[in-house]
Formats: structure tokens, C-alpha cells, sequence
């Protein structure tokens, strides 16, 4: 096993998973630009502690199904679909999402951003079936194992490239605030093509089962 794919691996999905705008980075831009890069530092901490614990949650799930390869089979059947579908949801009948509006961000002074952090990470769950998808699709093609130092490692990518695209957003918002208008007003596309992306590859890796 090569040492440095489940690192790499690990960094990309996590980087690609949350570099679009969302709740978590978005709210790490602005308590930088209103309080300053020093607490936003502190709500990155928090959050990423949450996302540690839920990418190896995920990794030790997609383990116990990895060694049941008809449970396998059954997700990715049951992924294909709910993919599929929200494919055709968010190409055809989802609404443009709104930009998020400053005083939705709003938040008292006394507040602990490092539990702030945690508390918006935790009701996050796509990091879970996220990388259970992950995992799981990487292992199929024989990238990825579940033994320790590879699950470490990919643990050690995914906290590295959340924290980078997190610094990020606090570092440099300022210069692309304007350009998230783009993402807002292509959300669904975006969405659309990634979601129907991830069901061609699931419909891919079944009939590489069966035939």
C-alpha cells in the first residue's frame, strides 16, 4: 500500500467537499472579518474536531460493510438511486438559493466560537455518508485499505485540507466575497453535476459487479 495515496485521498475529498460556500466556512469568514482572525482560528479548532470524529466514524462504518460485500452492493444499488435522484431534483426543481445575509450570522459577543464551531460542525452530517462513499469507492478500486496507518493517514489528509480551505475563506474572503454570488446563483447546477457525477460512478461500479 502506498503511504501517500490515502493522504492525498484524504486531502482532495475533503478539500473538494467543502470548498463551496457553505454554513461552516461562511460563518468562518465573517466572525474573522467582524472579531478578527484569532477567534475565527478558534471556531476552525471546533469544527474540525467534530469532522475528525465524524470522517472516522465514517471510515470504521465503511469498514464493517466493506467486508460484507453483499451489504455493499446493496448501497451503492440504494446510492445510485438517491443520487440519481437528487441529480434530477437540483437540475430541474430546486430553488436558487439565497445568499446567506450578515444578520442570519449574528451571533452575542460572550458566545465561544470554539463551541460555536463544534456545535455548527455537529449538525452537519454530510461529512458522514460523504466519506463513507469515499472510502468505500476507493477501497473498491483497490486504493485504499482499512488498516491503521492508511485510515490515519487519510484522517490526517481530510484534517489538513479542511483546515486549509477553512484558513482560506478567513484569509482571503475579502477578495472573493464578490464571486460567491456566482456560486449561489449556480448552486443547483453545481450540485446537480456532482450528484449526477457520483451516480454515474455508482452505476459504473455495479454493473463492474455483475458483469
Amino acid at each position: 500500500m502506498n503511504f501517500v495515496l490515502p493522504f492525498f485521498s484524504g486531502f482532495l475529498t475533503a478539500s473538494v467537499g467543502i470548498a463551496l460556500p457553505g454554513l461552516i466556512n461562511m460563518t468562518a469568514a465573517k466572525i474573522s472579518i467582524r472579531d478578527g482572525r484569532e477567534r475565527a482560528l478558534m471556531f476552525i479548532l471546533g469544527a474540525l474536531i467534530i469532522i475528525f470524529f465524524q470522517t472516522l466514524s465514517a471510515v470504521l462504518f465503511a469498514r464493517y460493510i466493506d467486508a460484507r460485500p453483499e451489504i455493499v452492493v446493496l448501497l451503492r444499488e440504494v446510492g445510485f438511486g438517491i443520487f440519481s435522484l437528487l441529480a434530477i431534483y437540483f437540475f430541474f426543481f430546486a430553488k436558487t438559493p439565497k445568499k446567506i445575509k450578515k444578520e442570519t450570522l449574528n451571533m452575542r459577543s460572550k458566545t465561544s466560537r470554539f463551541f460555536l464551531g463544534m456545535l455548527l460542525s455537529t449538525i452537519n452530517f454530510f461529512p458522514v455518508p460523504y466519506y463513507v462513499f469515499i472510502t468505500i469507492s476507493l477501497a473498491s478500486y483497490r486504493l485504499f485499505s482499512f488498516n491503521q496507518i492508511p485510515i490515519f493517514l487519510f484522517l490526517i489528509g481530510v484534517m489538513l485540507g479542511s483546515a486549509v480551505i477553512f484558513y482560506y475563506y478567513i484569509s482571503f474572503f475579502g477578495k472573493i466575497e464578490s464571486k460567491t454570488d456566482f456560486f449561489f446563483r449556480n448552486m443547483n447546477k453545481i450540485l446537480g453535476t456532482i450528484t449526477a457525477v457520483v451516480a454515474f460512478l455508482s452505476l459504473c461500479s455495479i454493473l463492474n459487479y455483475y458483469y
